[in-house]
């Protein structure tokens, strides 16, 4: 199993048994915090771990626990310690993304971070439970029930299933004397304090950089934070079909705000042999979550080589209404709001899944500091009527022209240029030129018309070619419509 998705973490791997107990754990570790003594599975006072993520607040926790029970410079080892210090609600003390198992003689607790962004599964076997990050690793091996832990939830095999966490409401209109310029500068300061929070790390954190509103504004900031420590510029990272406005957007953003910039042009040839890899990878047919791959992929193997860890822009969409389909929700701010809560629940196995598997297939961690949970709160409680915004406040009319983000736009219109921070929003795919690379590498693999039924069919034709058991991996996969609320 733990062969099957060693491109998680190819500096060490390690399999160990806890003594006196039947558990065996493995894991492949790509160190980013405590570099030199944070091999895992980590083992202490009878108990053992195994964590993928970063714990963001692990310095605070030290000093709450107390420096002198660590034996390591490792994050993860903070888990353990909080477990054991018996305190109430242990568990909603971590800040970050994670995915852990923890074993005594007698009890397992598996668990996962509030928004799924590092994934986690369970099965049942001989009687007992089998975890992993990836569905492959369950791939031929005799397990029955696989099911992704959901987001917040934690299983305990002592005290069952509960559920730590709950996406905040989001709210839906501003109450009277609401101060939006207030609001909005507020934001940004948090956004400012997420950032810096998740450039943590002993290893140099680059960003990707598609020239969008959202991955230039992580970038910006960024740059800020590695400035004011003294260190080099932030190394960002572009990819694009030659010519595409991503590109040159990118390379307009990195400019301006004096990174480090990397890009690297692909073609359709790119395409049709990145194919296999990212559907293997990504566990996925969906038409949409592989279009969007691709360039993710590019963008990994381009990062990749000058650094272990990068920032992204994921999760501003869902916070702030960032989709083309968010528009039809411009007059109904309750069903936006509710709608927007909905699809932070369902990240997951989405978005968080791409960026999650295609980053890790190339050894890569990518970070999401839109979905840290302080920001989550605050952008949560900031109207939905000030996300999706009529240009015109006045022309309250399913015809008025309105603006995606309006809020997040208004916080950061200083950081870029004017013309980029209130332009449209291009999909990733789009504007990267990937859906026209993709028209030429779909017509030299299927036989007959190329259209969205056959770009289906071939994905996953080519997921079952990989695979012992695709019925397993098409049964997980998510989709981006599922339940949707339904706008008034």
């Amino acid at each position: 199993m733990i062969d099957k998705i060693a491109h998680r973490g190819p500096d060490e791997v390690h399999v160990t048994t806890l003594a006196d107990a039947p558990v065996t754990m493995a894991h492949c570790r790509l160190s980013i915090i405590g570099t030199e003594d944070g091999a895992q599975p980590i083992r202490q006072a009878g108990n053992m771990l195994v964590a993928n993520g970063e714990i963001y607040n692990h310095a605070d926790l030290r000093a709450i626990l107390g420096e002198a029970a660590f034996e390591t410079a490792s994050d993860s080892e903070t888990i353990l310690h909080l477990f054991r210090s018996g305190r109430s609600r242990w568990i909603d003390r971590l800040d970050g993304m994670f995915a852990f198992v923890l074993a005594t003689k007698d009890r397992i607790i598996a668990t996962r971070d509030p928004l799924g962004i590092k994934p986690l599964y369970v099965a049942n076997m001989g009687g007992g439970a089998i975890f992993a990050s990836e569905l492959k690793a369950f791939d031929g091996v005799p397990v029955d029930g696989i099911e992704a832990i959901p987001p917040g939830h934690l299983i305990d095999s002592r005290d069952g299933w509960r559920q730590w966490y709950r996406t905040p409401q989001g709210a839906a209109s501003a109450e009277p004397g609401f101060d939006i310029g207030r609001a909005s500068r507020e934001l940004r300061l948090v956004l400012e304090a997420a950032v810096a929070k998740w450039m943590v790390a002993d290893v140099e954190v680059g960003s990707f950089l598609s020239g969008g509103l959202d991955s230039s504004i992580i970038a910006a900031i960024a740059q800020k934070v590695r400035l004011a420590q003294g260190l080099g510029p932030l190394k960002t990272f572009a990819v694009g079909t030659d010519g595409s406005p991503d590109l040159r957007a990118a390379r307009a953003v990195a400019a301006h705000i004096g990174a480090d910039h990397h890009e690297a042009v692909f073609t359709a040839q790119d395409v049709v042999g990145a194919l296999p890899h990212v559907i293997y990878h990504l566990e996925s047919a969906d038409v949409d979550l592989v279009r969007s791959a691709l360039p993710t992929l590019f963008a990994a193997r381009l990062a990749r080589a000058q650094v272990k860890a990068v920032l992204t822009g994921e999760g501003a969409d869902e916070l702030f209404a960032g989709y083309t389909y968010h528009h039809g929700y411009a007059d109904d701010p309750r069903a936006l709001a509710d709608e927007l809560t909905r699809s932070l629940g369902t990240m997951h196995n989405i978005n968080l899944q791409r960026v999650d598997r295609v980053t890790m297939s190339e050894s890569l961690e990518a970070r999401t500091p839109f979905l840290d949970r302080d920001l989550i709160d605050f952008a949560q409680s900031i109207p939905a009527e000030l996300k999706m915004r009529h240009t015109d406040p006045e022309a309250r009319d399913a015809t008025g022209p309105t603006t995606e983000k309006w809020i997040l736009r208004k916080a950061c219109e200083d950081l870029l240029p004017a013309d980029l921070v209130w332009r449209k929003k291009a999909q990733f795919d789009e504007g990267s030129g990937t859906v026209d690379a993709l028209s030429g590498a779909l017509a030299s693999l299927i036989d007959g018309p190329v259209n969205r039924q056959s770009e289906g069919a071939l994905y996953e034709r080519i997921l079952g070619e990989t695979y012992a058991d695709p019925d397993r991996i098409l049964a997980a996969a998510g989709t981006w419509e599922a339940d949707r609320v339904l706008g008034g």
